[in-house]
């Protein structure tokens, strides 16, 4: 399996990836919305490749804790057939290393509580982050990187096309 960043040519077999990995269009077409928003970090927007297939795909955006930049983290998707063979968890290990490499400060996402804290995940409320949605509780976890100070507190709001869901 080999991780590196989305080109052009990936866009389709993403957009399969992700209404594979949801059985929606959903965060599909929030990938491609992403795409299109001001918060779209190229860098951050990874395929993992078995041979030529994209089987899988992971995107951090410009996200903001009280008007400070920080990282949205998602969707991760892999495909179905591809799910439970270790192919989250190297492109999960791949943005947050391209994350740290670039001096962002934390990643936050919202997901699933006991998968995530492998990745130095934890309720994002620990560490003074509020998440946008109350209801969200200890789904909502953020993992700080090397250049995060604990001044970093506040509201978390991500990129814009998040808000449409």
């Amino acid at each position: 399996m080999l991780i590196r960043r989305e080109t052009p040519a990936d866009v389709d077999a993403i957009f399969a990836v992700h209404r594979g990995a949801f059985e929606t269009e959903l965060e599909a077409k929030l990938v491609t919305s992403l795409r299109a928003d001001e918060g779209w970090l190229p860098a951050l927007s990874l395929v993992a490749l078995d041979g030529d297939e994209v089987v899988g795909h992971v995107v951090c955006t410009r996200a903001h804790i009280a008007g400070t930049p920080a990282l949205g983290l998602g969707p991760l998707g892999v495909l179905p057939d591809r799910q439970r063979s270790g192919v989250g968890a190297a492109l999960m290990h791949a943005v947050l290393g391209a994350a740290e490499a670039i001096d962002e400060p934390i990643v936050v996402l919202l997901g699933h509580k006991d998968y995530y804290p492998r990745f130095g995940f934890r309720p994002a409320t620990e560490l003074g982050i509020t998440p946008p949605v109350a209801e969200w509780g200890d789904h909502f976890q953020a993992r700080p990187l090397g250049a995060y100070t604990p001044a970093l507190r506040g509201d978390f709001a991500y990129a814009t096309p998040f808000n449409d869901l």
